[in-house]
């Protein structure tokens, strides 16, 4: 059952875009804000690989298992509640890491838990951004608000000479400040689109119902590698390159700021393509570079510039593959449920959080990072033939390219 709400005067679907990319990239500030630390915690508390690894790991399970009932209750309340009310929780842990965490694995990893709540909140704004566009529009209109991400980048770039400047709680500190801020910013200016599908179904149902289309069991493949891809390199890349290249702290983190910049900036490039040419074609092409480059990596080539230039070329295909993915997702899923296929698809996305452990492990056991790579590899020629063939198949007509404005 819908309901549509009333006009919002004086709210444009690019004023609503904007502030929701800008929280999406706030939340991601905070929810990244253990990895550039991860080599700190290392040294500080005696960790080994996997548990350094396993830290990092934890906000982000956590964060993007926590998109299923976070998407469900968008499609329930709106992004004009649910941006201010996740915005508002993450500031706990925040500030429990930043004054009390980061004395002990335990305390750390508690903190990791409950700052995944940041990472919940793509599943706020997929729906969001999606109900104030046409379908036509929604591809651009989703791969920019995907570009927020780049959050991740901010904590990259930002923490480790905060922590260098002012100690171990500044970077915390700050990032509470501006979440509370963007909090009441959201709740004073954000709108939901009028006409947004209103559900009153119960969470049961209504999973039960998204579960049963076809589009959010391959979407859920599609993110897993593209997403998944990301956001392992994003949080375990400065470990990688420490290790793997023995480059110092602040430089592997500045080189993992250059990916996920790169990556953050392909996404809306991949949502516009598919606006253009269809979200199929942009899959396909992106999933044959994936396994190329992460075979090349798997050679263990030299940094300059074979493995640059193969990590930056992952970076700008799993980009555009993240914003393909919801361009699909936009053109395919009922309009009452793209919250709910949002959560659950965005959950198998940070999948890609068990990445770190296991490249962690696999390290520990073979003295490489070869096999983790080569593994990469071979998922993405896997997912090339699941998108040429039954993704391919979806309704032609909703899948193949630009549909009729609302």
């Amino acid at each position: 059952m819908t309901n549509a709400p009333a006009t919002t005067p004086g709210r444009s679907p690019a004023l609503m875009l904007t502030l929701a990319t800008l929280g999406f990239a706030v939340n991601f500030w905070a929810w990244a804000l253990l990895s550039p630390l991860g080599p700190r915690f290392k040294e500080l508390l005696g960790l080994s690989a996997g548990q350094q690894a396993l830290l990092v790991a934890v906000p982000v399970i956590v964060g993007s298992l926590g998109r299923i009932p976070v998407g469900a209750l968008t499609d329930r309340f709106g992004g004009r509640v649910m941006f201010p009310l996740v915005s508002a929780a993450t500031i706990v842990p925040v500030l429990f890491i930043g004054l009390f965490g980061q004395t002990s694995m335990v305390s750390l990893l508690i903190g990791g838990f409950f700052l995944g709540i940041g990472g919940t909140v793509f599943a706020v704004g997929v729906p969001f951004v999606n109900a104030w566009f046409p379908p036509n529009r929604r591809g651009l209109a989703v791969g920019i608000f995907g570009a927020g991400m780049g959050g991740t980048a901010i904590s990259a770039l930002t923490t480790v000479p905060l922590v260098r400047a002012g100690g171990p709680a500044v970077p915390f500190l700050i990032t509470a400040v501006v979440l509370a801020a963007y909090a009441v910013l959201a709740w004073l200016t954000l709108r939901d689109a009028p006409g947004r599908a209103v559900v009153t179904q119960p969470l049961g149902a209504r999973m039960a119902a998204a579960l049963r289309l076809p589009i959010t069991w391959q979407a859920c493949v599609l993110y897993a590698v593209a997403f998944g891809g990301y956001v392992a390199f994003s949080v375990y890349l400065p470990a990688y390159l420490q290790t793997g290249y023995g480059l110092e702290q602040a430089d592997a983190a500045n080189r993992m700021a250059g990916f996920v910049v790169l990556a953050v900036l392909a996404r809306p490039i991949g949502g516009w393509l598919s606006d253009r040419v269809g979200p199929v074609p942009v899959l396909t092409g992106v999933f044959v570079v994936t396994a190329v480059t992460a075979g090349v990596q798997a050679l263990g080539p030299g940094l300059m510039p074979v493995g640059t230039i193969a990590f930056l070329t992952m970076a700008a295909a799993l980009g555009a593959g993240s914003g393909a993915t919801f361009a699909l997702v936009a053109q395919v899923a009922p309009a009452d449920k793209v919250g709910t296929v949002t959560g659950l698809v965005g959950a198998a996305g940070g999948l890609g959080g068990f990445v770190p452990p296991v490249m962690g492990f696999l390290y520990g056991r073979l003295g490489s990072y070869g096999v983790g790579l080569g593994l990469l590899a071979a998922t993405a020629v896997l997912t090339l033939a699941l998108t040429v063939t039954a993704v391919r198949a979806l309704p032609a007509r909703r899948v193949a390219g630009p549909v009729a404005s609302r």
